[in-house]
């Protein structure tokens, strides 16, 4: 073997070794673990901070918590939610460093790098509640809801509405506001995309559990928790859907 390949096979095997040792490393303590009743207890007393106005996460995000969360992490819940920048979930719910495990994408579109990113949460760090966190006026759920199956010449833009698109289907028929409307998009445009909002985070949750064994496993034990949450831009308040 020449001395490159000799190298090349001594960085993999090092890499390999480096990464299986992190996941060791990285297994939840059993002590570390927070239930998920106490999860969630934590995220909605956090939420209430917030909504008052009186934000505590400063005292948990400073010098020495950042020393101490250097070489391990315990967070006790996953946030799925949108990317809008009004939905900062470290903030809404008044938490600091360490404490939540936080993934951002347009509509909470839960692709297999979101997959494979709240499956390691759950699994190596111990996360056992996920909240898929939805939002008023969301702006991909409206996009969709405008785009009627056109395209707007954006494959990737595309990919999200095309992801959002059943959920439109689904909550035409199931909302309310949209009963007798034959144009419910149209008519009652507001109406509707509260309508789906809500049905696309429902969606987002079952899809958690139905495309992924682990999440799947760990629900039949009731080593997690997944709920759904809508986020109001005008009060600040989180609240569980049912």
């Amino acid at each position: 073997m020449s001395g490159s390949n000799m190298m090349r096979s001594f960085v993999v095997a090092w890499a390999i070794l480096t990464l299986g040792a992190g996941l060791a490393h990285s297994n939840p303590d059993s002590e570390a673990i927070v239930p998920p009743d106490e999860a969630m207890h934590r995220l909605m007393e956090g939420n209430r901070h917030y909504v008052d106005n009186k934000l505590t996460h400063a005292a948990t995000s400073n010098a020495a918590s950042r020393t101490a969360l250097a070489g391990t992490q315990h967070p006790y819940a996953v946030i799925l939610s949108c990317s809008d920048s009004r939905v900062p979930p470290e903030i809404i719910f008044d938490k600091g460093l360490g404490e939540l495990f936080v993934v951002r994408v347009a509509g909470n579109i839960p692709d297999p790098v979101v997959l494979g990113s709240i499956e390691y949460a759950a699994e190596h760090l111990g996360s056992t509640l996920i909240m898929v966190l939805g939002h008023e006026r969301c702006g991909a759920v409206t996009a969709t809801v405008e785009a009627k199956g056109k395209s707007s010449g954006s494959s990737n833009i595309d990919a999200i509405v095309n992801a959002i698109e059943p959920s439109v289907d689904l909550a035409v028929t199931e909302c309310a506001a949209c009963k007798g409307e034959k144009d419910c998009a149209a008519t009652k445009k507001s109406e509707l995309v509260n309508c789906v909002i809500a049905t696309n985070a429902h969606q987002v949750a079952a899809h958690l559990t139905a495309n992924s064994k682990i999440l799947e496993h760990l629900a039949e034990e009731n080593k997690i928790r997944i709920v759904v949450a809508n986020y109001d831009l005008d009060d600040g308040k989180v609240t569980v859907v049912k």
